[in-house]
């Protein structure tokens, strides 16, 4: 794997500002790192949500190793829990590996449990993100970590549920097929978003393949993508319902 960005420091994260009468705060349980904006403070609560998901994939792995292993989608049973069960559909679709899907699931996982306690919360992990909101949000994208992020994508009040979910060959430790600095797929589901991401990311391996990632998202269309923007060195392309807007 050769990434030019592989630090562990999310120094993205501080561009992250609460509205009135929000708070943020970290929740780790294990390797899983969340950063969530909420109505009030729900890190217990969430850690001990997120204990019991992980507990549920680390079950199933444990059993069934290869869903951890595959690079291709994998059929579950329906008596699978749901967490893998929608990670497994949405590899499908795209034609991915299950963990493809594991960041934007848990993340979509947490903002659905705890949007009666919170109607507007924003979960990110790890640049994935899921968000249900009352109001306007603007959703950062960092193609190169050293210059921050100029580039946001604006989700209107009355959009959400929505996720922003991200792949890149040079930012991170996920795997990527391909060599581009950025995807970054709008959906309403995380797990099609992360999914899908992965997939149009392992596709962008030139300049050239912008035209191709932008094809293959149209395809995905059908299946509930709602916009993809895609950066390989200077060559950036955007579709869909995206508002993209400079930050300041």
């Amino acid at each position: 794997m050769n990434k030019r960005h592989l630090s562990t420091a999310r120094d993205y994260r501080d561009a992250i500002r609460p509205r009135g009468g929000e708070v943020r705060f970290q929740v780790a349980v294990e390797q899983t790192d969340l950063l969530v904006v909420a109505e009030k403070d729900l890190r217990d609560e969430i850690a001990s949500f997120v204990s019991q998901v992980r507990g549920e994939i680390k079950n199933w792995i444990m059993f069934h190793p290869e869903f951890a292993e595959s690079l291709v989608p994998l059929d579950v049973p329906e008596t699978a829990p749901e967490i893998i069960r929608a990670m497994a559909d949405a590899a499908s679709v795209c034609g991915v590996g299950p963990m493809a899907a594991v960041a934007g699931a848990v993340a979509q996982a947490v903002g659905d449990r705890f949007a009666v306690e919170s109607p507007n919360i924003l979960v990110e992990n790890g640049g994935d993100t899921y968000l249900r909101s009352t109001r306007e949000r603007v959703v950062a994208l960092l193609p190169e970590p050293e210059s921050g992020a100029v580039i946001g994508l604006r989700l209107e009040a009355g959009t959400f549920p929505a996720a922003v979910c991200a792949s890149s060959a040079t930012i991170g430790h996920s795997l990527s097929l391909g060599s581009g600095d950025l995807v970054a797929v709008r959906a309403a589901d995380a797990r099609l978003a992360d999914a899908a991401a992965t997939a149009l990311c392992n596709l962008l391996k030139a300049e050239a393949d912008v035209d191709r990632v932008l094809k293959r998202a149209r395809e995905l269309a059908g299946h509930g993508l709602q916009g993809v923007f895609a950066q390989y060195g200077k060559q950036v392309a955007a579709w869909g319902e995206l508002e993209l807007v400079a930050l300041e």
